[in-house]
């Protein structure tokens, strides 16, 4: 079974990111307002990033690790700009990989 992180870009401008093991089912519930929280008030949502991982711990660690990005790193995860995000990485001090 495969596990996902994935980023929904909202109608405001902002992203959510989170983690699922169903990214189609998962992707549909926000569009439909079927999750409460932050997506509710903010649609449409567009999937703009998936990752796949093998296992639900390795997904929710990389869900929190995007979660503490600037938006700037975001923006280059999504891009796939993967010497922007490594400029980014090293300019705030952070160990993470892409």
């Amino acid at each position: 079974m495969s596990f996902y992180v994935y980023i929904l870009r909202c109608s405001d401008g902002s992203f959510y990111t989170g983690h699922t093991d169903e990214l189609e089912a998962r992707v549909a519930a926000h569009q439909a307002g079927a999750i409460t929280g932050y997506t509710y008030s903010r649609w449409p949502l567009k999937l703009v990033f998936q990752q796949e991982f093998p296992s639900r711990e390795d997904a929710f660690l990389r869900e929190r690790q995007i979660k503490g990005w600037s938006r700037r790193k975001k923006e280059a995860l999504i891009e796939g700009n993967w010497t922007r995000l490594q400029r980014l990485s090293r300019a705030h001090g952070s160990t993470g990989s892409p």
